[in-house]
């Protein structure tokens, strides 16, 4: 019985060198290379562009008070639709207490007037009807009359307008009722009722009451690299990728490129716009991310290979072409236009040759 354990150890240790042995030869043997095989095609080469950017409206604008106050009425919300001339909102006025005292100074000064007017009105009429005055007397009486009236009413009315920015004689055109000046889309209002507010003067900007942008009418504003500028001009069409719109694309046509350079991350861009035809189908806000891609040159209908399969030398460019199987054979090819991934070549291949490829690499 202990012999043939023996035997049986001895066996199991030989099974073990035999096995080492084994695998020790097959990992010092050469690895076969594989490589992939790439076949020349016909097919259109592109080079373009890609510019970042955004989408906005043309024509987009501040809708800022005539007159300074409050809030008293907000008549719209925004993602409303509003026309030219539309009211928006109201403001209620808090005049300025000199202004005030002054107008109403005023006032009762052409009360006094014209309640003397009136008198000597009523007194020359009497002589006149008596024929104790001449014409001339009493038309010069009534004409200061008629001004002393006058001077009343304008009083009176700079008085409302000071108190509460508008009168019955221009309550239609009232300062206090602010409206659009576009038709359009109102894309924000950024006051609330309440709020103070102030017009456009010389010292401040004035209060933005309430933006409004005519959205049919869309622009790409972007930037293109200063290496790139010297190959676009208007006229040139785009294609407009909108990265919150999945699978859409629209097609553009640039129509300004900026004369002069802008610094940004450390290279010098120029600004474009470019004119963004959306369908009536999609719904396109203001502000949404985008990018252009405009394409600088190109050639169609030409063989090409995968950029990637090419080898250089000195100022030579060559190809492995397929010959067999594992076998290759050097071949002198001529360059043209590369998009990067896809090159084309001129002369040295046809369609439907294949050439070697990159290393295929053997997952362990």
């Amino acid at each position: 019985m202990k012999k043939n354990l023996k035997y049986i150890i001895l066996a199991l240790v030989a099974l073990v060198f035999l096995g080492t042995f084994v695998a020790l030869w097959k990992n010092s043997r050469p690895k076969e290379i594989k490589y992939e095989q790439l076949e020349a095609t016909v097919r259109d080469i592109h080079k373009t562009s890609v510019m970042t950017g955004k989408i906005i409206p043309r024509n987009e604008v501040n809708i800022k008070p005539q007159i300074s106050g409050i809030i008293s009425e907000l008549y719209k919300e925004a993602g409303q639709m509003v026309t030219e001339g539309e009211v928006i909102a109201k403001v209620k006025v808090i005049p300025e207490m000199s202004s005030l005292s002054s107008a109403q100074s005023r006032v009762r000064l052409a009360d006094i007037n014209l309640k003397q007017a009136q008198t000597n009105y009523d007194r020359e009429k009497a002589l006149y009807d008596k024929q104790l005055v001449s014409a001339e007397e009493f038309e010069q009486v009534r004409q200061n009359l008629q001004q002393a009236k006058e001077e009343k009413n304008a009083a009176v009315e700079t008085l409302e307008v000071v108190r509460d920015g508008v009168s019955r004689s221009n309550a239609k055109s009232s300062s206090t009722l602010v409206r659009s000046t576009i038709t359009g889309l109102i894309l924000d209002i950024p006051v609330k009722v309440g709020n103070s507010v102030i017009l456009s003067n010389t010292f401040n900007d004035g209060t933005t009451i309430a933006t409004v942008a005519n959205m049919n009418d869309l622009i790409f504003d972007g930037f293109i690299d200063e290496t790139e500028v010297g190959r676009v001009k208007e006229g040139f069409p785009m294609t407009i990728t909108v990265g919150a719109i999945d699978d859409l694309k629209f097609d553009a046509v640039m129509e300004f490129i900026s004369p002069k350079a802008q610094e940004k991350n450390g290279t010098n861009e120029f600004e474009i716009k470019a004119a963004v035809i959306v369908p009536d189908s999609v719904t396109v806000r203001s502000g949404y991310s985008a990018n252009a891609e405009i394409r600088l040159e190109g050639v169609d209908s030409v063989v090409s290979i995968p950029e990637s399969a090419l080898e250089f030398q000195g100022d030579s460019t060559f190809v492995y072409l397929v010959k067999g199987d594992k076998k290759y054979e050097k071949t002198l090819v001529t360059t043209g236009l590369s998009d990067g991934i896809n090159i084309e070549i001129k002369s040295g291949l046809k369609e439907g040759d294949k050439v070697r490829g990159n290393q295929i690499i053997e997952k362990k």
